[in-house]
């Protein structure tokens, strides 16, 4: 098993606008690529458990094979800049993806 960041290129969380985040999930090697993939961990149910979300709250999953990413949107809970809000620019929600194990 090894974690989802030591496979990575890039892990990364941003603002899709004040309402939703997305993160992203950038490999360099297609081989590191083809192995997430095909062990079926990076699912919807698995990144609502991992962010306490809905699986209605997950917009988009999207796996670009030629661009070697993966892309998930989510709505926020609570929008961008409001009272309650620790992380106006949504850049530190990708540190849960980290320890995810990869068979």
């Amino acid at each position: 098993m090894t974690r989802l960041v030591d496979l990575a290129k890039v892990l990364r969380s941003k603002n899709s606008g004040p309402f939703e985040i997305t993160l992203d999930i950038l490999f360099d090697k297609e081989e590191n690529y083809s192995r997430v993939m095909e062990s079926g961990v990076i699912t919807k149910q698995r990144i609502a458990a991992l962010y306490r979300l809905n699986e209605e709250d997950i917009t988009q999953m999207v796996f670009f094979e030629k661009g070697l990413g993966i892309k998930i949107t989510y709505n926020r809970q609570i929008s961008s800049g409001t009272v309650g809000d620790r992380d106006v620019y949504g850049a530190q929600q990708h540190a849960p993806l980290m320890d995810i194990l990869i068979p």
